[in-house]
């Protein structure tokens, strides 16, 4: 079997946690940071698990991720 390709974009992005789920960044956190309120710039600290959906959706993006 010839190997499978992940999308670069998507290795970038998208880490898997020690029980198995997707992590993700939090958007909105780039630039224009003066025009957002303290509050969504502090609740987007971090990351965060994507749900089952999103993260099946990802998953087709990243083969090894799966196993």
């Amino acid at each position: 079997m010839p190997k499978l390709k992940t999308k670069s974009g998507a290795k970038k992005r998208f880490g898997r946690t020690a029980t198995g789920k997707i992590k993700v960044a939090h958007s909105q956190k780039r630039h224009l940071l003066i025009n957002k309120d303290k509050q969504a710039k502090r609740k987007a600290r971090g990351t965060k698990t994507l749900e089952k959906g999103d993260a099946n959706l990802v998953l087709t993006y990243m083969p090894y991720l799966r196993g």
